[in-house]
């Protein structure tokens, strides 16, 4: 069973910034990837982006070049750093690891970009 403790959520205006981290329960190097995903109201919930275990990512074409997934190794964390917000970014931002064909999930922390 990995546990997920996310942070970093808020209030923040249009082209702003946030960052949100995401603490697992164990070695980020036994999960296959960690990722965010987000699910705004009335929406299906969607990828953001994520890291592999091997460093490699990957980012939804939204937040390309607006978003960064990193990873501190020594706190089990992976961060996701968010400038250039936009209104349509508000959700609800959701942590995820997969490790060997099974999914785990944070509580999901709220993100809301408004004037």
């Amino acid at each position: 069973q990995v546990q997920l403790v996310e942070s970093g959520g808020g209030l923040v205006q249009p082209g702003g910034s946030l960052r949100l981290s995401c603490a697992a329960s164990e070695s980020i190097f036994r999960l296959n990837w960690m990722g965010w995903y987000r699910q705004a109201p009335g929406e299906q919930r969607e990828l953001v982006a994520l890291i592999t275990s091997g460093g490699s990512t990957n980012y939804a074409d939204s937040v390309k070049g607006r978003f960064t997934i990193s990873r501190d190794n020594a706190k089990n964390t992976v961060y996701l750093q968010m400038n250039s917000l936009k209104p349509e970014d508000t959700a609800v931002y959701y942590c995820n690891a997969h490790k060997v064909m099974r999914d785990y999930w944070g509580q999901g922390t709220q993100v809301t970009v408004s004037s």
